[in-house]
């Protein structure tokens, strides 16, 4: 009498034992994507989400530097008790949130398209970082470039050139739906040349584990094989 032969640790159960189900799911601890690894991606991603949004953020000081050069200037003018508009038929005011939105609509599409070439493989934390770098950038050239154009105080500006002079209003941003043109910009391009250009997921495999061997049904299964 022959004692039976010990399954093989290093296969899964065989076809003849009843139990076997080719289809079922893998057993608990075997799955690759388990296990005490699993913080690691998530910190990988909230790091690159970090550098991304800062490198992109950091684009604001140039976008709010071309506002602040390119933006229209509204005239103003002071008889000596009040200050008005130069040519109250201009359209300054308009043209300054207008160049901010083209300004950032060109930054957008140049960061979403520099961001894609680095971080071609993609991922949430890519686009999460250039949604909120882009935003940052926003905020950061809006207030730069109020910053650094005229002098906020326009009475004490009125003052100081005289009744009957003209001098620049404000430099600001009264559409503040402008804000959104860079991130919205970015997300787009960077969605379409990942949906061009980007890495494709990879064809399903079979079900099975290699070493299980067909599904059943095959020529090993069959009556008298």
């Amino acid at each position: 009498m022959t004692a039976p032969t010990p399954p093989s640790p290093n296969h899964g159960p065989s076809r003849s034992d009843p139990s076997y189900d080719p289809w079922g799911s893998a057993p608990r601890g075997k799955d690759p994507g388990e296990g005490g690894g699993g913080g690691a991606p998530a910190g990988r991603e909230v790091l690159e989400a970090a550098v991304v949004a800062v490198a992109v953020a950091v684009l604001g000081v140039a976008l709010g530097l071309l506002w602040l050069w390119l933006a229209p200037r509204v005239p103003l003018i002071s008889d000596g008790t009040a200050v008005y508009l130069k040519d109250s038929e201009g359209e300054e005011t308009v043209g300054a949130d207008g160049t901010f939105v083209l300004l950032a609509l060109g930054v957008g599409a140049l960061s979403g398209a520099t961001v894609f070439l680095a971080r071609r493989r993609g991922g949430a934390g890519v686009v999460i970082g250039l949604a909120a770098g882009a935003l940052a950038g926003s905020l950061l050239a809006w207030w730069l470039g109020v910053q650094l154009g005229p002098d906020q105080d326009v009475v004490a500006r009125a003052r100081v050139v005289g009744e009957g002079r003209v001098f620049d209003a404000p430099l600001e941003l009264h559409a503040k739906g402008a804000l959104l043109a860079w991130p919205l910009a970015a997300l787009g391009v960077h969605l379409a040349l990942t949906s061009l250009f980007g890495p494709r997921d990879p064809e399903p495999t079979h079900p099975l584990h290699p070493g299980w061997g067909p599904p059943p049904g095959g020529a090993e299964d069959r009556p008298g094989a």
